[in-house]
């Protein structure tokens, strides 16, 4: 049966074929930095896929961003529902699905992405998290996960970021995580003018290319 198009963001490699990529928002929601990003992605050979978690509102100041990620919280059940029924959409959709997908959160997103390799772990066979953490138990994830984090996060302090990393560690799984000196949260994102820093947005793009190349090639 065909999974019916929950709300998101497709964007299709030249090929329109190609390793299945699901990307889970930050705060802000599905703006056109993760659109873009998708399309990134798509250009690099992935289907790519990011599921519109707050259903089409966006934010643009921390006030905002922090609004509608309360009231995400309070449905958090629902939101964690919704990542699973895009990784059902996607899945239909990529090539080695049967492997399972790639997943990438973003800060606000990143714990969903961690949720959903141990809820679902028949999609997910890799993860990676852009300054973003979770807790929880990880004994059923079948992914490897890497991870991208600033050495100046007033909001992921580096005591979360290796709290999550030995978890992940004692629970057998594979784990690569970076720390990118002199700079702080949302450091990836271009739309955040006070934060993204061009060079260590490159390098982590790198990364997370040969991370993903090197699990869909496995």
């Amino acid at each position: 049966m065909t999974q019916a198009h929950p709300d998101g963001y497709l964007a299709l490699p030249p090929t329109g074929r190609g390793p299945g990529v699901l990307v889970l928002h930050a705060w802000w929601g599905l703006n056109e930095t993760i659109k873009a990003f998708c399309t990134r992605l798509a250009d690099a050979g992935f289907v790519a896929f990011a599921p519109d978690l707050y259903h089409g509102k966006l934010a643009n100041t921390i006030p905002e961003a922090e609004a509608l990620a309360k009231a995400l919280s309070k449905n958090y059940l629902q939101a964690k529902a919704e990542t699973v029924d895009a990784a059902a959409f996607l899945s239909e959709r990529a090539t080695q699905a049967n492997h399972g997908l790639a997943v990438i959160g973003f800060s606000l997103g990143a714990s969903y992405a961690l949720d959903l390799a141990a809820a679902a772990p028949e999609y997910v066979r890799s993860v990676v998290i852009f300054y973003g953490t979770g807790g929880g138990d990880f004994s059923s994830s079948r992914a490897d996960y890497l991870g991208h984090f600033a050495e100046d996060d007033d909001f992921e302090p580096t005591a979360y970021v290796n709290e999550l990393e030995e978890a992940l560690q004692g629970d057998g799984r594979s784990v690569t995580f970076y720390h990118y000196p002199g700079i702080g949260h949302w450091f990836f994102e271009p739309d955040r003018t006070d934060a993204y820093d061009q060079a260590a947005a490159d390098l982590a793009w790198e990364r997370t290319l040969a991370f993903l190349r090197s699990s869909t090639a496995a």
